[in-house]
């Protein structure tokens, strides 16, 4: 009986040490200034659409990342609008188009799609991705949240409500994107969630060199279009689709004993030299989205951040958002040199999803203490950039972009809200 005081006791105690330092630090995150600086800052962006001061586009992989930022400052008919002209442009085979852009300034150089439903637009697909119908299917879920609007859902276009469209995009991917041997979504070998394959030419489009693999990010990111739309269909077997998922995910693609994601399960062989160890480096966005799309226990998440904090600490400017470690060498992916865009920069836009998961799955402090990096660098630069340079620091790409904006928003946002329900 002594015995189970005393253990009683000794939790009754750690419970209280713990509530303590909740509070001292929820105290501590609701007095940092920072917070509400890049979020003030954060929103007088999120007033347009378009990815950046480089990007003509609106694209759905980062209106996805920043629509809860763009349902702060605009009212939710201008947000809707811009969700369903997606629709208007989806394909007959329920596929997603990446971006779009006015017809008059459509000069980029891709094969334009044109749809009589939005004549005043040209959209286009970079084909390599696996992440359009997922993104979209999320994006109309965080839409919903947000407004509790579900009228969106029953709007009609062209015959089909924007319910009956999500489920076509999410079948599209099950039947165009599918590997029918392991139960996973595919894709085209590119660098972790990146949009570009190795071989050298017009990288964002398939072509007769590519190579067809499986990877973490395509298949947590239509793991989390499956729950949601379960959610707002109401139909559980998409609950199904999604635990069947997960059980592959687990069995062909998660390194048990190294704690990491295989970087690729390939379909029609590798592009990559016999010798090249690619098993093992380290796909940081990828694995956020894991860890977000529920696949991971605890003690396995604190394992995956731990890697990415030891990844950063190589490189002198590395926040835990660099996106892979080590690079790949210039002379296996020779469209991306290393250090330089996806193969090795530093992307807030996946660092800052890494933070939202530690705060989803109890990680407070390790959220808080790994976002401050990211804060004071924003802070620095007077702004939002695409991606940064981990051994110089210096910011590059698209000035203005509002997928950093978007997450950093979203994560100051969730880490507040933790620090007032500690008071």
């Amino acid at each position: 009986m002594r015995k189970k005081v005393f253990f009683f006791a000794l939790i009754m105690l750690a419970v209280l040490s713990s509530g303590a330092q909740n509070k001292q630090l929820a105290t501590k995150i609701l007095a940092d200034h920072r917070l509400d600086t890049i979020q003030a800052r954060a929103l007088r962006l999120l007033t347009g659409f378009t990815a950046g001061t480089s990007y003509g586009e609106v694209w759905i992989r980062d209106f996805n990342t920043f629509i809860n930022g763009s349902l702060a400052v605009h009212g939710k008919e201008k947000v809707k609008e811009m969700l369903l002209l997606f629709f208007s442009m989806q394909g007959k085979d329920g596929n997603i188009v990446d971006g779009m852009i006015s017809k008059q300034k459509a000069q980029a150089g891709y094969d334009y799609i044109y749809s009589d439903l939005a004549p005043e637009w040209a959209a286009h697909k970079n084909t390599v991705e696996t992440d359009q119908e997922s993104s979209l299917v999320q994006a109309v879920y965080k839409y919903i949240k947000h407004t509790n609007d579900t009228s969106i859902l029953h709007i009609v276009i062209d015959h089909q409500t924007v319910l009956q469209r999500l489920d076509a995009a999410l079948q599209y991917v099950h039947k165009a994107r599918w590997s029918a041997k392991y139960n996973l979504v595919t894709g085209a070998t590119t660098i972790d969630w990146g949009d570009v394959q190795p071989e050298k030419g017009w990288g964002v489009v398939i072509n007769d060199h590519t190579k067809w693999s499986i990877d973490i990010y395509d298949n947590a990111m239509y793991a989390i279009a499956l729950k949601e739309y379960a959610e707002l269909s109401k139909n559980r077997s998409y609950l199904t689709q999604y635990n069947q998922l997960k059980t592959n995910v687990r069995k062909y693609l998660w390194q048990s004993g190294a704690g990491k994601y295989l970087p690729h399960l390939y379909l029609n062989g590798s592009p990559f030299s016999p010798d090249f160890k690619e098993d093992e480096i380290i796909y940081t966005g990828g694995s956020a989205c894991a860890i977000l799309a529920g696949f991971h226990s605890p003690k396995e998440i604190a394992g995956i951040n731990e890697q990415m904090l030891v990844a950063a600490t190589k490189e002198k400017y590395a926040t835990i958002g660099i996106t892979v470690y080590p690079p790949y060498p210039e002379k296996e992916f020779p469209n991306m040199k290393p250090y330089v865009y996806q193969n090795a920069g530093d992307w807030t836009w996946f660092g800052g999803r890494m933070v939202q998961a530690l705060i989803e799955h109890g990680f407070a402090k390790e959220a808080y203490d790994e976002l401050s990096p990211m804060l004071d660098r924003a802070l620095s630069h007077h702004g939002f950039y695409e991606w940064y340079d981990v051994q110089t620091g210096e910011p590059k790409g698209s000035g203005d972009f509002r997928g950093e904006a978007g997450v950093l928003y979203d994560a100051i946002t969730i880490l507040k809200n933790w620090a007032k329900q500690q008071k």
